[in-house]
């Protein structure tokens, strides 16, 4: 998996360069074997974009993507999708992915990380938890499913590079430590996150099933299955 993402997201237009940031020795050594740059760093680091800013503390460049491991079905047009904004607002500091959710289960499942946002289509909160309240059922007073307000994060995130060294700067915060969600300590120290639609269907792999359900997934779609 590790290999498929690590050529998926190098085939994106919008990057330079493509590293593999990691705290392990075994994946360190398997990153190598298939020819895949490797930045080693602390083992202390309990969220992904600190890590990240790690790594990154040692590369020149305005902006910082960073696509975690388990996400093997990132599509490099993605990457250039969550990028596009900075082309327009030099002020804005962090861009995040998001895709509607269309699956029930999906949004009742504690490993898809929901997001609602303000007018203007930045976040305002990320929960692992069913935000924002399913509706009732009418007649009988019982939550359902729309996809219509629903959304997931989608775990590929570009900063600017100061942002990025902010984040790492900055102390956790209540609300990220209790969702163990990365961007909430942006959120909570005021920053600004903004929210891109992609089309594409994404699924991360945190268990069995859900690496059994990306397989079908995958196979169904040969663009994906390349790599």
């Amino acid at each position: 998996m590790l290999e498929h993402v690590y050529k998926r997201v190098a085939l994106s237009n919008a990057l330079n360069a493509t590293y593999i940031a990691t705290c392990d020795e075994e994946i360190r050594r398997a990153a190598q074997n298939f020819g895949a740059p490797v930045i080693m760093t602390a083992d202390t680091h309990e969220r992904a974009s600190d890590r990240v800013a790690e790594a990154a503390a040692g590369i020149d460049a305005e902006l910082i993507v960073m696509v975690q491991g388990d996400e093997p079905m990132t599509r490099p047009e993605m990457i250039d999708a969550a990028v596009e904004p900075f082309r327009h607002d030099p002020l804005l500091g962090c861009v995040n992915l998001m895709r509607s959710i269309d699956d029930k289960a999906d949004f009742y499942d504690v490993n898809t990380i929901k997001v609602v946002m303000n007018q203007q289509g930045d976040a305002l909160y990320m929960s692992r938890q069913s935000i924002p309240t399913a509706p009732p059922l009418p007649h009988f007073g019982q939550p359902h499913f729309t996809h219509a307000l629903a959304y997931k994060q989608v775990c590929i995130i570009p900063f600017r590079r100061e942002t990025l060294l902010d984040f790492a700067r900055l102390p956790p915060t209540p609300l990220e430590q209790l969702e163990s969600v990365d961007m909430l300590r942006l959120l909570e120290h005021g920053y600004r996150v903004k929210m891109v639609k992609t089309k594409f269907n994404t699924q991360a792999v945190d268990t069995q099933a859900d690496l059994e359900r990306v397989a079908g997934l995958m196979a169904s779609d040969p663009l994906l299955a390349s790599y």
